[in-house]
């Protein structure tokens, strides 16, 4: 099995940024919705991403926000993907002429029927599978349905995110097998701030799971 890419996301601060990184993070998520408690301003992921090192992949997490207005902030702070997590259609996301990574809430059967409408449409890269909710469009810590995800895997690429902790993640990598993992509420310290001893504790233990 190959080694899994980890995104460490809902980054608000430089040394969250750079403590990520040197745990060995593959990607940073930044968060741009208004009403999650992890929101950054472009002006400061602008800044962050600017002292990163090359080959470490800056997301920016959007929500229900109109394609011109991702476009402006993605191509001002120098952002390499999209992750697209509301309710967005294929065609919102193939229109947006950037890379995108769509963020899935895994429901049941038919949620991976929906994902087959974005399979094969050039824009769209790779899927970000959460845990579903009613009140939430992610960052709830709740755990994503395993099996349903593991069923996933074997259609399209995507990382796994909902609910992971450095305590569950080898268990999680091992029966999903999924291309990526993505982390947030797992390893703050509180909304917005991570913990960097759990940060390390989580990357080495996806690490020495997956090579």
């Amino acid at each position: 099995m190959n080694s899994v890419k980890i995104k460490i996301c809902g980054i608000t601060n430089p040394i969250d940024a750079h403590q990520a990184v040197d745990a060995g993070a593959d990607a940073l998520g930044f968060v741009f919705y208004k009403n999650s408690p992890r929101c950054v301003s472009a002006n400061v992921v602008k800044s962050i991403i600017a002292n990163l090192p090359p080959f470490v992949l800056p997301v920016g997490v959007f929500v229900n926000e109109d394609a011109a207005t991702v476009r402006t902030i993605m191509d001002d702070c120098g952002l390499a993907f999209a992750q697209i997590h509301g309710d967005e259609t294929a065609d919102f996301c193939e229109g947006l002429g950037r890379p995108v990574l769509r963020g899935i809430r895994l429901r049941d059967q038919n949620t991976l029927m929906a994902m087959a409408e974005y399979k094969g449409r050039a824009r769209v890269r790779a899927f970000v599978l959460d845990a579903f909710s009613d009140t939430a469009y992610g960052g709830t810590g709740k755990t994503a349905d395993w099996t349903l995800a593991k069923e996933a895997a074997q259609s399209f690429s995507f990382l796994l995110a909902g609910g992971l902790t450095p305590d569950n993640v080898q268990e999680a990598i091992q029966q999903v097998q999924p291309y990526g993992i993505d982390v947030s509420s797992g390893v703050e310290a509180s909304p917005g701030k991570k913990d960097p001893a759990k940060v390390q504790e989580f990357i080495q233990a996806a690490k020495l799971n997956s090579n």
